[in-house]
């Protein structure tokens, strides 16, 4: 009898949804809106209402389903349960249980960056690998451990949140996170441009980011230029992120980093300016670690959410 079983990827303004067999076949995928008024009450019946019409609409028994993956953009402890989730409206949230109690179906769930990070792991830059970093770089900087096969949640759902490790004293402004100097403040989309900023205003040199907008983009467009502006900030920002990765590769030892997020579109000339600054700092043991770039995109999530039940 063929098995079945479900990811669910829940983002602030979207919910993605897949649904897999037990090889790792998707055979259908969708969205659904985040419905976050009232503190985001909606967002599991919505949930648990579209699992269940898929499971109509495809004429399949509830009893050849093995399970619901659910990945939430906030921690997730041991229990299942979720303390807080701000760009959801979630206060604490027994998302287990309540996903059990609204479907009758067997529920795993994990934060967003983790499960995208086993994704990868699974079927992405990732595969073929067992112990794995990912590092999402988009408007913050989020991360996912995983190590012989397993995700690393820690007590409080927080393993692998790499963007708010501590890396810079000079900056005194705080982080999103309330703290300062954070790893997301330099090596996020947003702290490129930071950098690109900092480099303009120390000098007059010519430079291809003086003439519109400055971004992420735009500074690695400008460094496969040969811009030397570009190429400081981009070797700014491999310090910053290569010497983190060496500090993290100290405590979990991976096979693999996979970078991911809207930045490591730059594509592989991100991974050499991270790779350097690297095997610079990294413990000898751990100075083969292969760079890798993600390759599921908007899709990590519902994968990895898929193999948490596999």
């Amino acid at each position: 009898m063929k098995k079945y079983c479900f990811g669910i990827d829940v983002g602030g303004t979207t919910i993605k949804c897949g649904l897999f067999d037990t090889e790792g076949n998707v055979l259908d995928k969708w969205e659904l809106k985040t419905r976050v008024e009232e503190n985001g009450s909606h967002i599991l019946p919505d949930v648990a209402d579209s699992i269940l019409g898929k499971i109509d609409e495809r004429k399949i028994k509830k009893s050849e389903v093995v399970g619901i993956g659910i990945g939430i953009p906030g921690p997730v402890d041991n229990r299942g349960e979720v303390p807080v989730a701000v760009n959801i409206h979630w206060g604490h949230v027994q998302i287990i249980e309540e996903m059990e109690r609204l479907t009758g179906i067997t529920t795993h769930a994990g934060n967003d960056a983790n499960v995208a990070a086993l994704g990868e792991l699974w079927k992405g830059g990732g595969a073929g690998y067992h112990s794995l970093i990912m590092v999402t770089l988009g408007t913050g900087v989020g991360g996912g451990i995983i190590v012989n096969d397993k995700i690393i949640g820690g007590t409080h759902g927080a393993g692998g949140e790499i963007g708010h490790a501590h890396v810079e004293d000079a900056i005194t402004e705080p982080c999103n996170c309330g703290n300062c100097g954070c790893l997301e403040q330099v090596a996020s989309a947003t702290g490129i441009a930071r950098l690109a900023r900092e480099e303009l205003a120390a000098s007059d040199e010519p430079s291809l980011l003086r003439s519109g907008e400055v971004s992420a983009r735009t500074v690695f467009d400008a460094v496969k230029a040969g811009d030397a502006l570009a190429c400081r900030v981009a070797e700014r920002f491999g310090k910053y992120l290569g010497k983190a990765l060496s500090v993290f590769a100290c405590v979990t030892d991976p096979e693999v980093f996979v970078i991911g997020g809207g930045v490591s579109k730059a594509g592989p000339v991100l991974l050499d300016y991270i790779q350097k600054y690297y095997r610079q700092y990294a413990f000898t043991a751990c100075k083969d670690a292969v760079f890798a770039l993600a390759t599921l995109g908007n899709d990590a999530g519902i994968y990895g959410a898929a193999r948490m039940v596999l």
